[in-house]
């Protein structure tokens, strides 16, 4: 009985002593397409891992301080970046991002909103969206990659752009959707996946076949990384088939890419 107690004592100590040290804190930032689904992916996510996530978040590009260039620039450390395909690109070439981690999570496209109780003009032509864009006393639109495009290729193209310098600024800092809800524009355009999350205002639809700008957003792990396993696991649990249903009721449309390791 003695020699029994004393293998029960070992057994029960191993038990109490099992190693945690695989679990990690995974630092993550992302831009405002995909944050609504990774809010909510997260969860999902942990209760399958032992890893945990922090979720900070910025805009893909432009020179505000709360901006993703702008942290990295700063100095702030994360394990994983999300944005826009094109500006992660940016960072793979400039060394922040590590060379063959790049994961094409989600397609993103463009819509529009007005404040709730507002009329809802048909912007599912471009007939349809010029005179929207026209008649708005007031246009907001992101300073992001979704922004950038309106303002220096779909306005051109449009042969609106004068009349938008006029009436349309740029949203810094701030999703587009939430300065249409408190009446500083009548009309505001950004990703899909930014404006369906935000209250007190109605979604008009997305931008007409022609006028559409496709996004992808991606994920990559930072070359300064202490979690890269970890960063992995995360990023393979985004790209699965498992975060399909949590990604199209953000408004994305999922890209379930074969994963390069």
């Amino acid at each position: 009985m003695r020699k029994l107690f004393f293998i029960f004592i070992i057994l029960a100590t191993n038990v109490l002593h099992v190693d945690h040290s695989y679990a990690a804190d995974i630092q993550v930032i992302t831009s405002g397409a995909f944050a609504e689904a990774l809010k909510q992916l997260v969860p999902e996510y942990e209760k399958q891992s032992p890893n945990k996530v922090i979720i900070s978040y910025g805009s893909s590009m432009g020179a505000a301080p709360d901006s993703i260039p702008s942290r990295l620039a700063k100095g702030e450390q994360f394990d994983v970046l999300i944005l826009a395909a094109p500006s992660l690109e940016g960072f793979i070439k400039s060394g922040e991002l590590q060379s063959g981690t790049r994961v094409d999570l989600v397609a993103s496209v463009m819509g529009a909103v007005v404040k709730a109780g507002a009329p809802k003009p048909d912007i599912s032509t471009m007939n349809g969206l010029k005179s929207a864009l026209l008649n708005a006393k007031t246009v907001a639109y992101s300073a992001s990659a979704s922004g950038v495009y309106l303002s220096t290729e779909l306005f051109p193209k449009m042969g609106i752009s004068e009349q938008m310098d006029k009436t349309a600024r740029k949203i810094y800092s701030e999703r587009v959707a939430s300065v249409v809800a408190r009446g500083d524009a009548e009309l505001g355009f950004q990703q899909v996946s930014e404006l369906l999350p935000i209250p007190g205002v109605e979604f008009i639809g997305e931008l007409p076949p022609e006028a559409q700008k496709t996004v992808l957003f991606s994920a990559g792990i930072t070359t300064d990384t202490q979690n890269l396993a970890a960063s992995k696991d995360l990023i393979k649990y985004l790209a699965s088939t498992k975060a399909v249903p949590t990604i199209q009721r953000a408004g994305l449309k999922p890209v379930l890419p074969a994963l390069t390791w």
